[in-house]
C-alpha cells in the first residue's frame, strides 16, 4: 500500500499574534502537528516540537516507516476519537458513575449543542478545537442560558468533558475560558413580622386543604434551611424522631451538591408537616411520586410565588429561596458561626456561606464595630 502524505500542521495558542494566518503558517513558536489518511480514517499525532523545519523531520521518519512496509506506525488510539465519539464516551462515563439521569441529559443537550456547531466549521476532532472557537460558541449562549448560574454550569460541564480529553490524549490541554460571573440575587431574609404576614395570608390564597400543605412546606423551608427541590421530595422517612434528645429533625442530603445535613426543627413544625401526609409511602410533599421531578418543583414554585405576591403585592422580589435566607441569617443574627450555619445549609464550601450572608455576621459586625470606635479614644 502507498504511504500517505503527511501533513504539517500548527495550533496556535490563544495568545499567538498570527493565529489568523491559519494553520499552515510556519513562522510562528506554536507547537506543530503531523496529519494524515489511512485507511479510510484521519489520524494526527504532535510532531513534538515548535520547530517547522524539525517538524518536516518528524514527518520524513513517519512516512519513511510506511515506505519500510509497516503500513500502521504506532498512533495512539485516541488520536483516532472523533468530537462525536468522545462525547458518546463521556457520556456513557457519566452514566457509568452513576450520575442523576437528569443531570446526563443536560451534558448530552449542551455536548450536543456544541457537537453541532463544531461540525458546522468543519472541527470533527476535539484536537482541532481551539480557544477562538469555544469564545465564538459561548457567545451565543445570553440566548440559550439566559441565567449567568446556568452559564458558568454550562462551562463546568464543557470544561469537565474536555478535561477527559486532554486524560484520554485526544488534546494536549484543557482550553482555559474566561469565568462566568454570576450575577447573586441579593439576600432577602423574611423579618418576623413578614413571616407572620405570609402565614396569615395563606388562607386568602388556597382552598384549606391546599393551604395546610403549603404552610407545611413554608414552615419547613423557613425552619429547616432547605432548598425548595430538597423540601418538595423530601421523603417520610427523613423527617426522624431524636427519642434521645426529644426532638425532631430533617436528615437528608441535598440534591445540588450531595452534601449530607441533619437540623432540628421544632416540634410544632414537624406536627404540621406530619399532619399533612399525603398518602404516598414514600414522599411528603410529591402526591404521585411519579413523573418528572422537575415538573412538581415548578408547581410547587409557582404556589409559593402566587402566595409571595398575594402578600406583598405582584412586584415583590420575595421569592421561595428567601425563606432559606431567613433560616441562614436567623441564626447569624443570634451568634451562631457561620462554619456551623455552612453544614447547616449543606454548602460544599465555606466561600459559598460567607458570599451571601458575610454582611449578616453580627459577632463579626460588633468586632469591627469595636476595632473603629477603639481608634477614636484619644
Amino acid at each position: 500500500m502507498a504511504a500517505p502524505s503527511i501533513t504539517i500542521f500548527v495550533r496556535h495558542s490563544a495568545g499567538c499574534s498570527n493565529r489568523l494566518e491559519g494553520e499552515f503558517f510556519k513562522r510562528c513558536n506554536c507547537r506543530k502537528h503531523l496529519r494524515w489518511f489511512h485507511n479510510g480514517s484521519q489520524h494526527r499525532q504532535s510532531a513534538k516540537t515548535r520547530s517547522w523545519a524539525q517538524a518536516d523531520v518528524e514527518r520524513r521518519k513517519l512516512e519513511a516507516r510506511f515506505t519500510e512496509g509497516n503500513s500502521e506506525p504506532t498512533v495512539a488510539v485516541s488520536d483516532r476519537k472523533t468530537l462525536e465519539q468522545a462525547i458518546q464516551l463521556f457520556i456513557s462515563s457519566k452514566r457509568n458513575q452513576g450520575i442523576d439521569t437528569g443531570v446526563v441529559k443536560k451534558y448530552e443537550r449542551e455536548l450536543g449543542r456544541l457537537l453541532k456547531f463544531m461540525t458546522g466549521r468543519s472541527k470533527l476532532f476535539p484536537a482541532d478545537i481551539q480557544l477562538h472557537d469555544l469564545e465564538e460558541f459561548r457567545s451565543g449562549w445570553d440566548t440559550d442560558y439566559p441565567s449567568s448560574a446556568t452559564r458558568q454550569n454550562v462551562q463546568a460541564r464543557l470544561r469537565g468533558f474536555f478535561r477527559y480529553c486532554y486524560e484520554a490524549q485526544w488534546i494536549e490541554r484543557v482550553p482555559r475560558l474566561s469565568s462566568i460571573q454570576v450575577d447573586e440575587p441579593p439576600t432577602m431574609p423574611l423579618s418576623d413580622k413578614e413571616y407572620d404576614k405570609l402565614l396569615e395570608k395563606l388562607p386568602n390564597e388556597f382552598e384549606s386543604t391546599k393551604a395546610n400543605k403549603v404552610r407545611a412546606l413554608v414552615q419547613l423551608m423557613r425552619h429547616s434551611g432547605l432548598a425548595i427541590r430538597d423540601a418538595v421530595t423530601l421523603e417520610k422517612d427523613e423527617i426522624q424522631r431524636d427519642t434521645k434528645k426529644k426532638i425532631y429533625r430533617i436528615v437528608t442530603n441535598r440534591q445540588k451538591t450531595g452534601t449530607h445535613v441533619s437540623v432540628p426543627i421544632p416540634d410544632e413544625v414537624a406536627k404540621e408537616i406530619l399532619a399533612v401526609l399525603n398518602g404516598n409511602p414514600r414522599y411528603v410533599f410529591w402526591n404521585s411520586g411519579t413523573g418528572k421531578e422537575q415538573s412538581v418543583v415548578t408547581n410547587w414554585q409557582h404556589d409559593l410565588r402566587k402566595l409571595f405576591r398575594g402578600t406583598f403585592g405582584q412586584k415583590t422580589d420575595f421569592t421561595p429561596h428567601c425563606l432559606r435566607d431567613t433560616f441562614a441569617v436567623s441564626l447569624l443574627q443570634k451568634g451562631v458561626p457561620l462554619e456551623e450555619v455552612s453544614k447547616l445549609l449543606g454548602h460544599e464550601s465555606i466561600k459559598t456561606t460567607e458570599k451571601s450572608y458575610a454582611k449578616w455576621i453580627q459577632a463579626r459586625q460588633d468586632r469591627l464595630d469595636s476595632l473603629v470606635i477603639g481608634t477614636w479614644e484619644k
